[in-house]
């Protein structure tokens, strides 16, 4: 990814407070925003049962969290979390993860109503298995399930002596879904958290029988996210050393039961899984499923936890390097996004007064700071608070920003930008920051931010079919003029599908451009309504039969 160094416009704002850099007491956030490493996916926006039927929680509250990955229980699905009743089922919830841009993992055994799982026989399984897959793969109008994750836990909920030996089990599970489904990948093995030894037997196993799961799961429930980087790295460690070529990384449950409300040290966890790398992370489920376990209550509401996860969908362009003190307490998250020149940061997890230290700035800068509270899941959050708004003169390329009385239980958001020029919304969409459903993020000096989307493919069938949803956020229902950045090296015009918010498809052509990775423009109309929006790019997608040759993507510019 190429590297911008931050230019900021030098302005002074009026009616503001000038404040000049200074060292606060207590601890200090490090983020250089000239240091971007991945771009923004908002990989550990997800939730474990996350949605309910009946459009619980509204999409409302899902579309601002831009949800990276849901997991759900299966079609058939037996499991009463806490008593409630049995629901959630992948494919009720489909339409509704689809219109949030959010992909699906099946949770396979959650077909049996208790936790932890009552095995009854191999029969009994594989039986559950046959209906599971046939019901997916009727279900063809569904084209956002990620994955089969064959069990859950099973290093505490898989009946050895009734079953026999997991790894075993595993590879006769998968054996068993690739005699009808040879598309949809898995996922595993799922255990309760990084366990080395098991990590070991098990890929061990898998490679041996060709079974090695596409996304590889653990939880992170070990009470401390300071685990995570070792664990990642020892995984990946061990993925190398049998030979076995990268996967992504799925935690799917992560923050135990006194966490995963308390945005401050929500703020830590998704700080390091964000630096860990991982493609996908979950909040653990511990109450309400159908409320993204507590960011949403009466279905409409957000709570305290949700506002962070907001900022976090606000993030665009680049995750960029940020330091913490150490690896407890005071921690945080970063993007830059460089079509607006803003740098937003997401932290928290430390008391006191503390401060959080920009590298990578010049000019002057407006600084706004706000903050949501540890509301629980029951209390209704409307808005954050606000603390700070500052100018601030860049010396030596950085600035320090004071944060004064600072709870452990809150989360705080940092925006800097230019004082002046700042458009009244996000008009450009890099590719790379969309939902990309079988396709594939690349990286080019030539790209819009560095990034582009390519490997858009059509198999005329859902769970292989390429396509990237924009979320986008834009003031006034109107008619915009979309400008599409795109790279054609075919040498001739190509086609994919346009649709937005649920509607009609049409077509959007792009001729050749000078080569791959090599970019240019194409722009249309969109007719779209106040607030958040959904569009669609596909090669292929549901009720669309598939477009022409190939085109890459860069961005989406709405004017």
């Amino acid at each position: 990814m190429s590297r911008r160094t931050l230019a900021l416009a030098a302005a002074v704002l009026t009616a503001v407070t000038v404040v000049t850099p200074a060292q606060a007491a207590g601890h200090t956030l490090v983020v250089n925003a000239a240091a971007p490493f991945r771009p923004v996916t908002h990989a550990a926006a997800g939730g474990l049962y996350a949605l309910a039927e009946n459009s619980r929680p509204a999409d409302s509250t899902l579309l601002p969290l831009k949800l990276n990955t849901l997991t759900q229980p299966p079609p058939d699905v037996g499991q009463k979390p806490n008593g409630q009743p049995a629901g959630g089922d992948a494919l009720k919830v489909a339409p509704q993860a689809d219109r949030a841009g959010a992909a699906q993992v099946i949770r396979m055994p959650d077909i049996y109503p208790d936790f932890p799982y009552k095995w009854v026989s191999w029969d009994d399984w594989l039986a559950k298995v046959d209906t599971m897959v046939s019901k997916r793969l009727a279900a063809t109008s569904v084209s956002n399930v990620a994955a089969w994750e064959i069990w859950n836990e099973p290093d505490w909920t898989w009946n050895t002596a009734a079953a026999g030996d997991f790894t075993a089990g595993w590879t006769r599970t998968v054996q068993r879904i690739r005699t009808r489904d040879t598309l949809t990948p898995v996922a595993g093995p799922g255990y309760s958290g990084w366990d080395a030894t098991r990590m070991r037997a098990f890929l061990t196993n898998a490679k041996n029988t060709n079974t090695v799961p596409d996304l590889v799961v653990w939880h992170e429930l070990n009470h401390s996210s300071a685990a995570i980087a070792a664990d990642v790295a020892a995984y990946r460690s061990l993925e190398s050393s049998l030979g076995i070529s990268p996967r992504q990384i799925f935690i799917n449950e992560y923050a135990w039961t006194d966490e995963v409300d308390v945005p401050g040290r929500v703020a830590n966890y998704v700080a390091k899984l964000e630096r860990a790398g991982v493609a996908g992370a979950d909040r653990a489920f511990w109450y309400e499923y159908g409320t993204v376990n507590g960011l949403v209550v009466n279905t409409t509401q957000p709570t305290g936890t949700w506002w962070l996860y907001k900022w976090y969908g606000d993030m665009a362009g680049s995750m960029v390097s940020t330091t913490p003190p150490a690896q407890t307490g005071l921690d945080g998250f970063a993007s830059y996004d460089s079509a607006r020149k803003r740098v937003d940061v997401v932290f928290g997890d430390e008391s006191g007064t503390n401060s959080v230290r920009v590298t990578g700035l010049s000019g002057t800068v407006r600084v706004t700071l706000e903050s949501t509270p540890s509301s629980g899941r029951f209390t209704a959050v409307p808005a954050p608070t606000a603390i700070s708004t500052s100018t601030y003169t860049v010396a030596n390329g950085q600035i320090t920003v004071p944060v004064p009385n600072m709870s452990a239980t809150s989360a705080y958001h940092l925006v800097v930008e230019p004082t002046s020029g700042v458009p009244a919304y996000q008009q450009r969409y890099e590719a790379e920051n969309a939902s990309v459903f079988r396709a594939q993020r690349l990286s080019s000096g030539s790209a819009s931010n560095g990034g582009y989307v390519g490997r858009i493919d059509n198999s005329g069938d859902p769970r292989s079919d390429s396509y990237v949803d924009f979320v986008v956020n834009v003031p006034t229902a109107r008619a915009y003029t979309m400008t599409i950045g795109y790279a054609n090296g075919t040498g001739t015009t190509s086609t994919q599908g346009l649709a937005y918010n649920g509607g009609g498809w049409s077509a959007v052509s792009y001729p050749p451009t000078a080569g791959w990775g090599q970019f240019g423009t194409v722009s249309t109309s969109v007719s779209l309504h106040a607030g958040y929006n959904v569009i669609r790019l596909a090669k292929g997608a549901p009720f669309f039969a598939g477009g022409t040759g190939y085109a890459e993507l860069d961005y989406l510019q709405l004017t």
